[in-house]
């Protein structure tokens, strides 16, 4: 079985906007997708996503955390593909500085986005999950969010709970 591990960042302007790649059409990882910033971790960095999430920011947007506030880890997602890798994506939430100068990158074309207007585009069921229960709930709190994928007659859905320690150490 192997693990796959992705750090992104849902990105958020002033007026609540989110900062989406619109993934070019013949990429090879999630050609045509509307996704947050964000890619996998890279050796060395399996400790410590923040620190690939922020690289990963920086290779595709351009902004440093100089230019992002309040960038702190608000989901885990946990997906089994194919009976083969179970893959975890490490999802952080922040705050781009008005004015921040954005530089795009190789993968696609940088977007700001009104979170309830993704309808007409091709989003992952990961993504949208994020965003309808960070509205929904997420906002409201600081807790940490663990969610697992799994179908629904279907349909792909997930069940979330808050991370927490139990032992109230």
């Amino acid at each position: 079985m192997r693990l796959r591990q992705m750090a992104v960042a849902f990105l958020f302007n002033e007026a609540q906007d989110v900062l989406f790649l619109q993934k070019k059409t013949g990429s090879r990882f999630l050609g045509g997708h509307l996704v947050p910033v964000g890619g996998h971790i890279e050796d060395g960095e399996h400790n410590d996503p923040r620190t690939a999430c922020l690289r990963e920011i920086i290779e595709e947007t351009g902004l440093t955390g100089q230019n992002i506030g309040g960038l702190t880890l608000r989901y885990m997602i946990y997906r089994l593909r194919a009976g083969q890798e179970i893959t975890v994506q490490y999802i952080f939430m922040g705050i781009v500085a008005s004015g921040s100068p954005l530089a795009a990158g190789e993968e696609g074309e940088l977007l700001w986005l009104e979170a309830g207007k993704l309808g007409g585009f091709q989003v992952t069921a990961s993504t949208r999950a994020v965003l309808q229960h960070y509205f929904e709930s997420g906002i409201h709190n600081d807790y940490i969010y663990t969610g697992t994928m799994h179908s629904m007659q279907g349909e792909p859905v997930v069940s979330w709970s808050v991370l927490e320690d139990w032992e109230g150490y």
